[in-house]
Formats: C-alpha cells, sequence, structure tokens
C-alpha cells in the first residue's frame, strides 16, 4: 500500500458479534478532499470516528504524515471536526466560537485576534462577527462550524454530514462553498455523506462503504460510469438492471432479451451465457416509433426541473429515461415511443458479477 498523508492499515472495529468496520485500507494524498459515501449503518461514520479518536478500534493502524496516531487521544491528534448539529456554543459570539481553539491552544491574543478575523472572512461571515449562533441561518452556523475547525490548521478537517440540516437549495450551494473554502486553505479532507450528489460533485475521490467494507475507490466520474459492483450502480444515480442473454461471439455478439436484440459493445463471453445489462437513464434517448432500437409506451413521466423522468415499458420490461429539459414540454404518457442509445453505454456482465446485492 503506498503511504499517504492519511493512512488507515486494516483497520477494523468489533462489537460482539458486529463488524461494524472490517479491515479497511485507505491511503489519503495531501491536500485531498475523500468522501465515505453509503448508506447508513455502512460503517462510514464509525470509520471517521476512530480517525476523529472518538473510538478505539478493534485492530489496525492510523497513520497520520508518517506517524502512528491509532491510540492517541482526540486532543493530541489536532484534527478538525465538524459535527452533523455544528456544536456551537450558544453563549458565544461567532467570534468567540471561531477562536475557541486557539485559546485552549494558547495562541496569543493578538495572533488569535488575527486569525478569526481571517478566517471570518475567508467564510464571508467578518460583518458578523458579533452575533450569536441562535441569530444565524443554518447555513451560516455551517460557516461558523467549519471556520472554528479550520482556524487551528489543522493537518485533516473531518466532517460529518455537515450539510444534512440545511434545505435542499442551500445544501446544494453550500456543497461549493464548502469545496471552495477547503481548496482555498488547502486541508486534507474527509466528509462522510450519505448523499451520492454531495460527494460526487465536490470530491476528489469516493469511497463507496458497504457492510463495514470499501467496496470501491475512485474519482466520481469513474465510480459513476464504472461501478465495480451492482450496489453501487445502484445506490450512485439511477440504473436499468435487465437480464438476459449473450448472442454470438467476438464482434458480432449482442445482448437478447425475450427475443429482442439488445446492441452493445463487443463482450468476451459465450454463446447462450446469462447476462446482466445495466444502463443509465441519461444514456437512453427518446425517439419516434421506428426510429430506435427499442419501441414503448410512456407509462409515467415526471418533472423534475432541469430534466423529465420517463417510466416506458417495452417488450423487454419497464425502462426509465431521463430527458434534459430544453423548455418544451415532451411526450405525454400512453405516447408511443422509442428508445435509442450508444452500444458503449450499454453494459454487459456475467449474471454471475450481480452476486446477491440489489
Amino acid at each position: 500500500m503506498v503511504m499517504g498523508f492519511l493512512t488507515l492499515e486494516s483497520l477494523s472495529k468489533i462489537y460482539g458479534d458486529l463488524a461494524a468496520v472490517r479491515d479497511v485500507d485507505l491511503s489519503v494524498a495531501k491536500g485531498e478532499f475523500v468522501s465515505l459515501l453509503g448508506p447508513s449503518g455502512c460503517g462510514k461514520t464509525t470509520t471517521l470516528q476512530m480517525i476523529a479518536g472518538l473510538v478505539e478500534p478493534s485492530k489496525g493502524r492510523i497513520m497520520l504524515d508518517g506517524r502512528d496516531i491509532t491510540r492517541l487521544a482526540p486532543n493530541k491528534r489536532g484534527l478538525g471536526i465538524v459535527f452533523q448539529s455544528y456544536a456551537l456554543f450558544p453563549h458565544m459570539t461567532v467570534a468567540e466560537n471561531v477562536a475557541f481553539g486557539l485559546e485552549m491552544r494558547n495562541v496569543p491574543k493578538s495572533e488569535r485576534a488575527e486569525r478569526v478575523r481571517t478566517m471570518l472572512g475567508l467564510v464571508h461571515l467578518g460583518q458578523l462577527a458579533e452575533r450569536y449562533p441562535r441569530q444565524l441561518s443554518g447555513g451560516q452556523r455551517q460557516r461558523v462550524a467549519i471556520a472554528r475547525a479550520l482556524v487551528i490548521q489543522p493537518p485533516v478537517l473531518l466532517l460529518d454530514e455537515p450539510l444534512s440540516n440545511l434545505d435542499a437549495k442551500l445544501r446544494e450551494e453550500m456543497q461549493f462553498e464548502l469545496r471552495r473554502i477547503q481548496q482555498r486553505v488547502g486541508t486534507t479532507t474527509i466528509m462522510v455523506t450519505h448523499d451520492q450528489a454531495e460527494a460526487l460533485s465536490i470530491s476528489d475521490r469516493v469511497v463507496v462503504m458497504e457492510l463495514g467494507r470499501m467496496t470501491q475507490i475512485d474519482a466520481p466520474y469513474r465510480l459513476y460510469e464504472n461501478p465495480a459492483t451492482p450496489f453501487i450502480s445502484s445506490f450512485v444515480g439511477k440504473m436499468n438492471r435487465l437480464d438476459g442473454i449473450w448472442r454470438g461471439a467476438g464482434a458480432s455478439g449482442h445482448a437478447e432479451i425475450a427475443g429482442v436484440k439488445l446492441p452493445s459493445e463487443a463482450a468476451d463471453l459465450a454463446d447462450g451465457q446469462a447476462v446482466a445489462l445495466s444502463i443509465r437513464p441519461e444514456k437512453l434517448l427518446l425517439r419516434q416509433v421506428g426510429q430506435g432500437r427499442l419501441d414503448g409506451t410512456i407509462v409515467n413521466r415526471f418533472f423534475l426541473g432541469s430534466y423529465w423522468l420517463f417510466t416506458v415499458e417495452t417488450p423487454v420490461g419497464v425502462i426509465s429515461v431521463s430527458v434534459p429539459n430544453d423548455g418544451e414540454e415532451p411526450a405525454s404518457e400512453g405516447a408511443k415511443v422509442a428508445l435509442d442509445w450508444q452500444p458503449a453505454s450499454l453494459r454487459v456482465e456475467p449474471a454471475s458479477a450481480r452476486g446477491d446485492a440489489a
């Protein structure tokens, strides 16, 4: 394993018969933004808490800049932490909240004031230094928490679902604000989230966790386009999944369902082999009947602002199709349509590759 700035080596946490985290290995480069992504109970928060020192590992090591911090107390690690609840002191002003960590480290008053002023400017809260948390919006409180964590100049910033308490619009805005701040400061950052859009939009790499294990570690684009497991393909974005048979061999081969030929890229599969087919809704195009690769009928349509989502009944099963909103009203429910796609967009794998995941 290549040694990074922060390295987890065979890290595990066992509670009786339950392995909350099982033998995870991760190497994070200095200045990198990495998200731990997965559903509730997958082990992502426990992993973050072990890095923070709030949970003691059952086995494994945590290395920070070449130093073993596995058994160090949380206050000896010097890490910055932003909790889901922000955990601001209600009786302290914004400036006092941000200065708290510096006071605990006996930073001289003049330097303390300058660092607080600089950090509040970075998070666009300079004009609100004398306000109390109760006088701030959710987004402002979140930025105070980030400023308080960063002002101590930690080697690593840990974020535990930092945006989950915000409404949808503010949450999206704060995703990019968070990334701006992190890039400006250059702090190595680990974020826990269950929101795949959040992880994909602002991370350098995303770690997908399932049942206590890290099942794929990849750049957001590669993770989305080439999910390593069926679970990842369904959890990260929407995915149409179908069961079929591979017909032919080599470049002339194709997938088939109920006698319908479904063009895809050539695969090294045997004639008659059972296959699992998958294609993202946005990789499909709606055409007029007879002008695509597969005819069907629209049974539902949903307007989602920037795009329309259609459910199309076809001879091979029900398929979801995502179409960008171009300002025109598209085909309605009951309309006959055809689906088209680039052969490379239809992934074909041996049926056994699906495993037991759903």
